[in-house]
């Protein structure tokens, strides 16, 4: 999630929402290296963010470091555009001699890529890796498939609910406590302020639902034996499905405005001045400072169901891997712990806002800077993942779920039947992917 940081969204958005057009493409012979140099050039590739200097500058830093301690070893860095990283990525799977040694990637993209047979499992030097015990357990789940380590994640981010101060104080109303409260709070709001959305949803916005469906017990998909089944369409999705598309309408974000808005769209409603409440990530914070509420806002974790709960987030993020290719593994994995360690992910968010993936280092910035504290929370209640599972690339690529909650608010099917097509579409993908 985040490619994500400052308004960061613009690449955060690409990063979680478009991510794989890898994912459906055919698997790689073996092009698994066949030595081990200790000298040399490693090439490195990075995101570039919409402003990357500060990420250049802590970059600059790791490298330096790096070749300190490595006599005989360069370091070449060069920053891809997200938009044609699955292209580019899945081009060097397929042609070693032209391959980067380590590459950062979307979080979603690990089982897609592991599955091209592109990354290298590093399980054992990242086991043995004093700092990796303090990697957050999810954040760990991300570079994690059938039980197997590949990379180590770079930083992670989730979504809270960012709520208009003055407009509450107004209104005489507090932030809510469950996801029922939230609901009759949107339309209380819109009802009392027409030129408000209570709160701006997206029908296109998947990251931002997925805590309705998980609030009510619901799931995405259910994994036994290796392989994954949809679950979109049991009982406590449904309720989940139902929660989030009853805010479309009229009384609170009508749908012929909402049906289409992504992430980007409802955070970007929120910082106009256009909406009193909206879902956004830590990376949102900047944009929102940035925008016309600055000064007028607040954060706190997304309700869950029960008084006090905490809905369970989509854990977003990025991380960097050695790739199967590199003839310089052992190099390229201590470059790898170099540029994911504490120290660089400290530099990062004081650079970006990225969060860390180190309880530790997390629990130290929130206290430096109070706005991270509600998504810190929100990660220690529990976030979760998307299926661990090639064929979630091909469900996200394919808009499986925007068009589940699109042809509900349009009205065109109900909540079973609309579900139930979205679990056949899933199963489908799950299927292919083997």
């Amino acid at each position: 999630m985040k490619l994500i940081a400052r308004i960061a969204a613009p690449s955060a958005a690409l990063v979680l929402a478009g991510l794989t057009a890898t994912a459906c493409a055919p698997q790689t012979s073996d092009n698994s290296a066949k030595k081990d140099d200790k000298s040399g050039t490693l090439r490195v590739w990075l995101f570039q963010e919409v402003n990357n200097k500060p990420k250049e500058q802590v970059v600059d830093a790791a490298v330096a470091a790096f070749r300190k301690a490595h006599k005989g070893a360069e370091v070449e860095v060069e920053y891809i555009p997200v938009e044609t990283r699955a292209q580019r990525i899945k081009a060097a799977f397929n042609d070693p001699k032209s391959a980067p040694d380590l590459i950062e990637y979307g979080n979603t993209d690990t089982a897609g890529y592991v599955k091209d047979g592109g990354l290298a499992d590093v399980g054992e030097e990242f086991t043995a890796w004093d700092e990796a015990k303090d990697t957050d357990p999810t954040a760990k789940q991300s570079v994690t498939v059938d039980g197997k380590i590949y990379g180590a994640p770079l930083f992670v981010g989730v979504r809270a609910l960012y709520y208009r101060t003055d407009v509450f104080k107004e209104l005489g109303i507090a932030a809510p406590k469950t996801q029922d409260e939230l609901i009759a709070t949107a339309k209380k709001i819109h009802k009392a302020k027409p030129e408000l959305y209570g709160l701006a949803v997206g029908g296109a916005y998947t990251y931002g639902a997925m805590p309705f469906i998980w609030a009510q017990g619901g799931e995405l998909a259910q994994e036994s034996g290796g392989s994954y089944k949809a679950a979109i369409n049991s009982p406590a999705a449904q309720k989940g499905i139902t929660a989030y598309t009853s805010l479309f309408g009229d009384d609170n974000c009508p749908a012929a405005k909402c049906a289409s808005m992504g992430g980007n769209a409802t955070v970007t409603a929120f910082a106009s001045g256009k909406a009193a409440m909206a879902i956004g990530g830590d990376f949102s914070h900047q944009a929102v400072e940035a925008g016309a509420v600055k000064g007028r806002y607040a954060v706190v974790p997304l309700p869950g169901r029960e008084t006090g709960s905490i809905a369970p987030a989509f854990a977003g993020g990025n991380n960097v891997g050695v790739l199967k290719s590199s003839s310089h593994r052992t190099l390229a994995v201590d470059l790898m712990k170099q540029f994911t360690g504490k120290e660089t992910q400290r530099k990062l968010f004081d650079a970006m806002g990225f969060l860390p993936t180190y309880t530790d280092v997390r629990a130290a910035v929130a206290k430096k800077e109070p706005f991270v504290e509600p998504f810190v929370r929100t990660l220690g209640a529990g976030a979760k993942f998307v299926p661990a599972s090639s064929g979630w690339g091909q469900i996200d690529a394919s808009l499986v779920l925007p068009t589940m909650f699109q042809e509900i608010v349009s009205g065109k099917k109900d909540v079973a039947a609309a579900s139930g097509d979205a679990a056949k579409k899933m199963d489908a993908a799950f299927a292919a992917a083997g």
